[in-house]
């Protein structure tokens, strides 16, 4: 690999990063104005047709097996419909550094979910990363007092989300043999769409349309659709294909450094050393279970991540 391009490859993958430790401070930009269904709602719309473009133009969509739509509408309910529902709804609650502290732990509930549906070995090594980060978190979201410093419910609904990527992981992996990443996640953007409809219009689509035309608040949304939904994913894609995901999923451990220094720069969150300590812990606990991934388990995680953010 040329030099230049090396540089490249590397500048993509820390951009990716950004944009989506960015999504975490422009999903509290929107919500000033926005709920989360519209948010959601729109950010998927957007994201799709860009993504479907994309897909179209570079010859990468397959269709559907017809034998493998329930599949899809199931990999669908569980990510983006019951992710975002968690995430975005607990981001109501918490702040962005604990949604993305608690959003960060997901790549270490992969291996438990293939060892309960797919028979595959928990190494001593992802055992002691999950007890780590855990303990990562709980400094994040207690004080020295052992009291919850964040909304209960604001963390029980980002832990849905976790739950629900873990359900994605595992009926993801009969697609993944089948399906490229980039076909995958159009169409379960494409059916999420379908999953929030009615809930929007139920529930937002009243307020939505009371509610003037507020321009910065919807840029939020075109941010959260083109750079945390399509351009991170493009970037995120060029860089696994040319370091491979071994390389990659290191550099995804430190997207709950760059929510907390955004956050804090930008929504005037507040940054103790008590909560730093805690995102260290946590990314210590994420790098010692990623050390070593199994092959058979690396495609899965990756299309994962690219969904979540």
């Amino acid at each position: 690999m040329v030099q230049e391009k090396k540089w490249w490859v590397y500048l993509s993958l820390i951009m990716a990063m950004i944009f989506w430790a960015f999504s975490f401070v422009w999903v509290k930009e929107v919500y000033l104005v926005y709920g989360p269904l519209t948010t959601v709602f729109f950010r998927l719309l957007i994201a799709t047709v860009l993504l479907l473009l994309f897909a179209l133009l570079t010859g990468k969509l397959v269709r559907i097996a017809r034998k493998d739509l329930t599949t899809f509408l199931l990999l669908a309910f569980f990510e983006p419909f019951l992710y975002f529902m968690g995430e975005s709804f607990g981001l109501k609650f918490v702040s962005s550094t604990v949604g993305a502290i608690i959003v960060a732990t997901i790549p270490l509930f992969s291996p438990l979910a293939a060892a309960r549906f797919h028979g595959e070995k928990i190494s001593l090594r992802t055992f002691l990363g999950i007890l780590l980060s855990f303990l990562g978190v709980s400094i994040v979201v207690f004080d020295s007092k052992f009291n919850l410093t964040a909304s209960p419910l604001g963390i029980a609904l980002e832990f849905l989300a976790v739950l629900s990527a873990i359900g994605y992981i595992v009926v993801l992996k009969k697609l993944a043999v089948k399906y490229n990443p980039t076909s995958i996640i159009t169409y379960q953007n494409l059916l999420g769409i379908i999953y929030f409809l009615p809930f929007w219009l139920i529930f937002e689509f009243r307020d939505f349309t009371t509610i003037p035309f507020n321009v910065t608040a919807f840029s939020g949304i075109l941010k959260l659709s083109v750079f945390a939904s399509c351009i991170a994913f493009i970037f995120y894609a060029h860089s696994v294909k040319r370091l491979g995901i071994n390389s990659v999923n290191i550099f995804i451990n430190i997207i709950p450094v760059f929510t907390a220094i955004f956050a804090w720069y930008i929504l005037d969150e507040p940054l103790s050393l008590q909560k730093f300590a805690g995102i260290i812990v946590v990314i210590a606990g994420l790098l010692l279970a990623q050390v070593k991934l199994k092959k058979s388990a690396e495609r899965i995680v990756a299309i994962q991540q690219d969904a979540g953010r």
